[in-house]
């Protein structure tokens, strides 16, 4: 299902301000190497985050899902000057393709790379986030959620990615586990009291969560 009017989506990167040279090699390299291309959070998504980032001024940064890490350069780009983004990838592989990429960066000193499950290790972090983006295994969206909600200061926001999961969450009784699992923690997040929530019609989908 094409979800967005590619002429739209065309139309959109070209008024667009650029990708800067590296968050281009990210997409090239990732486009050329990755099975998993369309994973990647892309030109207008990556605009967006770093928008929402350069808001905020974030000290402390949590993202759920490392990928390439593109997504991560995106919101490195509202750091506060004394911030801190930390990001946890599962897969070794995706982990140590990130790190060569942040490196390249500015921001190298100021991203933290953590390898493993996010479950076990989000409660080993000790702090306060301003804002936490979500993007990993789907059917965990609610626990992640929960995890990372009584850590996230007050006025702080949740980012959830691909909450369409391709249009199958749009669907009464989808078949597929992760458009199950979105489907669920749309409903959930639609269901909870104490958050503010949005959602953007971009690329597949982002849930845009204030804690009040």
């Amino acid at each position: 299902m094409d979800l967005i009017n590619p002429s739209v989506q065309a139309y959109a990167e070209h008024y667009s301000s650029e990708e800067d040279e590296l968050l281009k090699e990210i997409n090239a390299w990732t486009l050329k190497n990755h099975k998993g291309y369309n994973m990647l959070s892309g030109h207008l998504q990556g605009k967006t985050l770093e928008m929402i980032s350069c808001m905020l001024r974030p000290r402390r940064v949590l993202e759920i899902g490392t990928f390439t890490g593109y997504s991560a350069l995106s919101l490195a780009r509202g750091l506060a000057v004394d911030g801190e983004l930390h990001t946890i990838e599962l897969r070794d592989d995706d982990a140590t393709t990130a790190r060569g990429f942040f490196d390249k960066s500015s921001y190298s000193r100021q991203i933290i790379l953590h390898r493993g499950n996010a479950l076990t290790i989000i409660p080993e972090l000790d702090e306060t986030w301003d804002l936490v983006f979500i993007d990993a295994d789907k059917p965990a969206y609610i626990e992640y959620f929960n995890l990372v909600l009584p850590k996230v200061r007050q006025n702080g926001f949740i980012l959830a990615d691909n909450i369409f999961f391709h249009g199958e969450a749009l669907e009464d009784k989808p078949k597929n586990k992760s458009a199950i699992g979105i489907k669920k923690f749309n409903e959930y997040i639609q269901g909870r009291k104490d958050i503010e929530k949005v959602i953007l019609t971009l690329r597949d989908g982002l849930f845009l969560i204030r804690k009040i």
